[in-house]
């Protein structure tokens, strides 16, 4: 089942909070999100500048205009802002009784100002006791409460069990304003406490935070998670969309979190970044078609002693490109991708050691310019940090190799001087390989900043060109 999930809540222009955050966290985890619009705000990622306030009866009749067409399976509700807006959705509320409620008590500013009068407050408590889960920062916790700001976890959590009890709601209690290295946060019940530990984010870009895990929780609940597992689920992800949040380049203030910083990596947006790579370097891969060498190792031509030569350096290099291959699946964000740079890693040093014990004496070999020239470009990169920057230099040496052995497949007779290497060539498995190195490639590119996809492009068309040389050494030597 897809959750419908209805937002009641303020609007935010640029997208970063409101109505148009928690549509983006219920379409992130899978929901399918509806708006009922409390209040129209002008702001911006530096701050409000107006709210308008809709009559309540239009609020009244969107809610009426969901409710008697649609399903909803959870509701999460945001900035509400006066005592009428709140009896409107009360008694809505109590006429629907939709089986998740999610109250997000819009009550403080970020300044610090509170944001209702005292009338509208009260009406908040009141509407907690509707609500299956209240998710107070720790301002609005106190102000329901009525105690000063918590200023450890402790007190927090005694806040948090304090207002569980007067409820009945489960609380999320949310640990970001206490001044410490994490971040913790927990489901808090009358009776018990489900914590979960985080990592502080050091970003500016917080706004809509507090808007976008509400609706976050309000999904997964209505996917049928309970709140501590909708926490340990949600959490991780929030963690995630702050530290992204910088690449969005939203605003000149506080800006938004990346809502699906999850999802992009795996966009299908037509011509990938690994395609458009390819064909960028088409003049090179043509020179490396017309390369002396490589029209004889296809004829079978080619002298015996000029492809020996190529073997050496071909061993020599394939022991400096395992090491450049376990450098990624040491940067690798995944245990898929680790898995597979290390599979990868290993396979050259296999290979390496047949070409050692059956058509090469290592003995006394020393690399040439050009095998040097390639792997102190590899090994460069690699010292650079940027997985994504290395997987672009490593890329070439799968996808030209697979691409040339797929050309060769079938084209030559079984007593070809070459047969052996040219059927390497053609190997499934290392093809199936090099799809899933450009897929890993296509991945990083759209996680990254256009300054790093550049530096992809460059590092890729450095190796193509290196790959030619490579090809052109033998007969030149």
């Amino acid at each position: 089942m897809i959750p419908r999930v209805l937002s009641i809540a303020g609007t935010d222009p640029t997208g970063g909070a409101g109505i148009q955050a928690d549509l983006k966290s219920i379409s992130a985890f899978g929901g399918f999100g509806m708006a009922a619009v409390t209040a129209l705000v002008a702001q911006n990622t530096r701050g409000v500048r107006e709210v308008h306030v809709p009559p309540t009866e239009f609020l009244r009749a969107q809610l009426r205009a969901v409710s008697d067409d649609v399903v909803i399976d959870a509701v999460k509700i945001g900035m509400l802002g006066s005592a009428e807006v709140v009896a409107v959705v009360s008694a809505w509320l109590a006429e629907v009784r939709p089986p998740v409620v999610v109250l997000d008590p819009v009550m403080i500013a970020t300044s610090g100002d509170r944001l209702l009068d005292a009338d509208a407050e009260a009406a908040v408590r009141d509407l907690c006791r509707l609500a299956d889960l209240v998710t107070p920062n720790l301002p609005e916790l106190a102000v329901l409460v009525d105690e000063p700001v918590a200023t450890d976890w402790d007190t927090a959590v005694r806040q948090a069990r304090s207002l569980a009890t007067r409820t009945d709601a489960a609380i999320l209690l949310k640990g970001g304003h206490l001044r410490s290295a994490d971040s913790p946060d927990a489901i808090v019940y009358a009776t018990g406490i489900h914590p979960v530990p985080g990592r502080r984010v050091d970003t500016p870009h917080t706004h809509g935070t507090g808007c976008s895990l509400s609706s976050a929780m309000a999904t997964l609940a209505a996917h049928g998670l309970d709140w501590s597992a909708a926490l340990e689920r949600a959490k991780p992800w929030l963690t995630g969309a702050l530290e992204h949040a910088a690449g969005l380049r939203v605003g000149r203030g506080n800006g938004p979190i990346d809502h699906f910083h999850e999802l992009r990596p795996h966009l299908d947006l037509g011509s990938s970044w690994s395609s458009a790579a390819w064909t960028e370097a088409a003049p090179v891969r043509a020179d490396v078609d017309d390369c002396a060498f490589v029209r004889g190792l296809a004829s079978g031509d080619l002298d015996r002693a000029a492809f020996t030569w190529y073997l050496g350096q071909d061993l020599l290099y394939l022991r400096e490109y395992a090491r450049v291959l376990a450098r990624a699946a040491a940067l690798a964000p995944s245990t898929e991708e680790q898995r597979f740079w290390a599979s990868a890693s290993a396979s050259c040093l296999a290979e390496e050691a047949r070409l050692h014990e059956s058509h090469v004496d290592a003995t006394g070999l020393e690399p040439a310019a050009d095998t040097t020239a390639y792997t102190d470009h590899l090994h460069a990169v690699s010292a650079s940090g940027s997985y994504a920057v290395l997987v672009a230099a490593v890329l070439p040496c799968f996808v030209l190799y697979t691409d040339i052995g797929a050309r060769w497949r079938g084209t030559f007779a079984p007593d070809h001087a070459y047969a052996d290497w040219l059927t390497a060539y053609g190997d499934e498995v290392f093809a199936a390989s090099s799809t899933e190195a450009s897929r890993i490639a296509d991945a990083a590119a759209r996680a990254a900043s256009p300054t790093v996809r550049s530096l992809m492009s460059a590092a890729y068309a450095r190796s193509m060109q290196l790959e030619l040389a490579f090809f052109e050494a033998p007969l030149s030597a």
